[in-house]
């Protein structure tokens, strides 16, 4: 009899085991208010085309999802230190990057871009000279900005947690300019029309999701992606975000390499 009892006892702990795994939450990282990627809508639901992304990926894996609201350049030190499972907010793949976390295969591809107040009267980066501009902390529009800084005669580059707050400062007349990714401010200021998206600034840059080295979690999700493109799962989320479908060779339609060094 107690022979049968433990063979019950130890049935159960690996159905409860088994079914803890299952549910496992996937923890994903993300600047929420980096529109359109992740941000909250009127009801204060986090929304945008990664959280779709994000969902969809945990759903063919049979796990949970939870967002946890990190600004950008905390990101970093949250996947790699195991604080988060994943991070996505338009985060671009680079080779110094690539030095220290791991990416997916590119999703989306993109460039940055210069925003100015219509009322500026401002035509080009060559108005930004002598002048202020805004950018996201540790994105590539900082980097960018920061590289080239000295040819652009940008006189101050000011760091900012999201586009909410830079674009506010625009508004507001604090900054001249705001560089940053070129979906998200075409897709910002569609319907305002005092803002003008006057300059793209070729980065060729690729999004994708990012993860700690070595993760296991990573081929995973790549496959999840893979089977996203293929089945035109992320070519619907492209078109509810952006109102079009994908270009045909872009990322976000094309099944592509796990990027290396």
């Amino acid at each position: 009899m107690r022979t049968v009892l433990r063979g019950v006892l130890a049935a159960a702990t690996l159905v409860v085991g088994l079914g803890a795994a299952q549910a496992q939450t996937i923890k994903v990282g993300a600047n929420i208010g980096n529109v359109p990627w992740e941000f909250q809508n009127d009801k204060g639901e986090t929304v945008g085309f990664e959280i779709d992304l994000m969902k969809e990926v945990g759903k063919r894996l049979g796990q949970n999802v939870e967002f946890v609201n990190i600004p950008f350049n905390g990101l970093f030190a949250a996947v790699q230190s195991g604080q988060i499972d994943a991070a996505v907010s338009s985060i671009t793949i680079t080779k110094k990057r690539l030095e220290s976390v791991s990416f997916a295969q590119p999703y989306y591809d993109s460039d940055q871009s210069l925003t100015v107040t219509k009322a500026s009267g401002a035509k080009s980066m060559a108005d930004m000279a002598g002048k202020t501009v805004g950018v996201d902390t540790g994105s590539t529009g900082d980097m960018w900005a920061t590289e080239n800084q000295a040819k652009t005669k940008i006189k101050e580059i000011r760091r900012y947690e999201g586009l909410n707050p830079a674009m506010l400062d625009l508004a507001a007349g604090r900054i001249d300019g705001y560089i940053s990714d070129i979906p998200a401010l075409l897709y910002y200021v569609k319907d305002k029309p005092q803002f003008a998206v006057i300059e793209r600034i070729k980065t060729t840059e690729q999004y994708s999701v990012m993860f700690a080295k070595n993760s296991s979690l990573l081929p995973k999700a790549n496959d999840a992606i893979t089977a996203m493109k293929k089945d035109g799962t992320l070519a619907k989320i492209h078109k509810t975000w952006f109102g079009t479908d994908p270009d045909p060779g872009m990322a976000t339609a094309t099944v592509l390499d796990v990027p290396k060094l």
